[in-house]
């Protein structure tokens, strides 16, 4: 009996395309994500940062002008960051040997740790002076997830960073020689849709839960709190999703089929789960320290 699985859905990955001057131009479903979740992200802050009830002492930490002025400074730090993150994180050696090659974004390779890191450096560069830079934090990550969802979609689109090889009725029978290279599977080879269930869980869910914190709960009132919740919960999630999600080529070999980062004796853990535990243990001090203060100051 042929096990149940999803045709992948015949979307292009490119929304459409011209040729100017013997170039070919494309518009792809990733960038317009980029730009869409970056957009709605601003959008989400800005309409918090005129709402005065949601803020400590009932004043936004940031004018809609100068959360527009720090957005240049936080697309800058996603590109860059991403990019670099990719280099030093998942390929050191490949792009050590060709170094030239770390420019070409439009090949592809970014990682969202990578991003994340970068966005904190911008922020914190164009806040050093005269913010509270925790309630920056919590303003930022509070229009991030948008981006997460609409990304991670358009890798589905992209049929790019599937997950491992299952036998559920949801698996997705990705197209490209890579996707049905299963040694164990006999016929079409299905996958996990992790990148779906990233952009449901990382994306949607997160995006509802920080909303109704600040809308509902006034979580923007204890700085700190807003954030560590997106990162525990980013954290958490995206450990989770590693255990189904299929780890990049070069950290598979014949003595670790899974794919692992660091493993001792078959057990351990992926780089997608590594670079998490940090998010995790920031977000759990950051909870902790804004819930502290919150008592502190009701007291």
């Amino acid at each position: 009996m042929t096990p149940l699985m999803i045709p992948f859905p015949d979307i292009s990955p490119e929304i459409f395309s011209v040729t100017l001057f013997g170039m070919d131009l494309a518009l792809r479903w990733y960038a317009v994500a980029y730009i869409a979740g970056i957009v709605i992200g601003w959008r989400m802050v800005v309409m918090a940062a005129k709402t005065p009830r949601l803020w400590p002492n009932n004043t936004p930490t940031m004018t809609p002008q100068q959360i527009e002025d720090m957005l240049t400074w936080i697309i800058l730090g996603v590109i860059l960051g991403g990019r670099l993150g990719y280099v030093a994180f998942y390929q050191p050696d490949y792009y050590l040997q060709n170094p030239v090659e770390i420019l070409y974004i439009w090949q592809g390779g970014m990682s969202f740790h990578g991003g994340l890191l970068g966005v904190v450096l911008a922020a914190y560069l164009y806040t050093r002076r005269g913010y509270d830079q925790f309630s920056v934090a919590d303003a930022i990550v509070l229009g991030t997830p948008p981006g997460i969802l609409l990304g991670r979609m358009s890798n589905f689109i992209n049929a790019e960073l599937w997950g491992r090889p299952t036998e559920l009725p949801w698996g997705v029978a990705f197209p490209g020689e890579a996707a049905q290279f299963c040694p164990d599977i006999v016929g079409i080879c299905a996958r996990h849709p992790s990148q779906l269930y990233e952009a449901a869980l990382e994306g949607l869910v997160l995006m509802i839960v920080l909303l109704w914190m600040v809308w509902r709960r006034d979580a923007l009132k204890r700085p700190g709190l807003t954030c560590g919740t997106f990162f525990a919960f980013y954290g958490v999630g995206r450990f989770l999703i590693e255990f189904v999600r299929q780890p990049d080529a070069q950290f598979i070999s014949p003595g670790n089929p899974l794919g692992l980062a660091w493993h001792v004796g078959g057990y351990g853990l992926t780089m997608g789960q590594i670079l998490s535990l940090p998010m995790i243990l920031l977000g759990l001090w950051l909870i902790t320290r804004a819930r502290r203060r919150g008592a502190v100051q009701s007291a």
